[in-house]
């Protein structure tokens, strides 16, 4: 499995495990941004990995963006999804099964409405330092 999977799936667990955010979007937590499908919902929308250099551990800089919906045009309802979004990647339980997390941080949360579908969405930018598990 790539460490880029492996992050996802980790963190995919961790999000559906959490009781409140599951209050706030039931199993509506994807590794992808789900067709048709009616929101409230969080999704990873993207995941890019570059190298880390400056030691001689293997190892990548992963920087992931949630977003989180809700079917209405209230911020509020999407950055209550996000702040449990941001609180598990940061402080929460991670048990990727191939690789270890060495840094987990929250770099931004911005906010907008859709104006075509009239939605709030809220994305959450995290950043995530990875090392294989020997």
């Amino acid at each position: 499995m790539s460490a880029l999977n492996d992050i996802q799936a980790a963190l995919v667990a961790a999000w559906k495990a959490d009781a409140p955010l599951t209050l706030l979007v039931g199993d509506a937590v994807f590794d992808s941004p789900p067709r048709d499908k009616t929101p409230p919902y969080a999704a990873i929308f993207r995941h890019d990995a570059v190298p880390r250099d400056g030691d001689e551990t293997p190892g990548l800089v992963h920087r992931i963006v949630v977003h989180c919906w809700v079917p209405h045009p209230a911020r509020r309802g999407a950055l209550e999804i996000a702040h449990r979004i941001e609180r598990v990647a940061v402080a929460g339980p991670l048990a990727p099964s191939e690789n270890i997390i060495t840094l987990r941080r929250h770099a931004r949360t911005e906010t907008a409405i859709d104006l075509a579908t009239g939605r709030a969405r809220a994305a959450v930018h995290l950043r995530f330092h990875s090392e294989p598990a020997e």
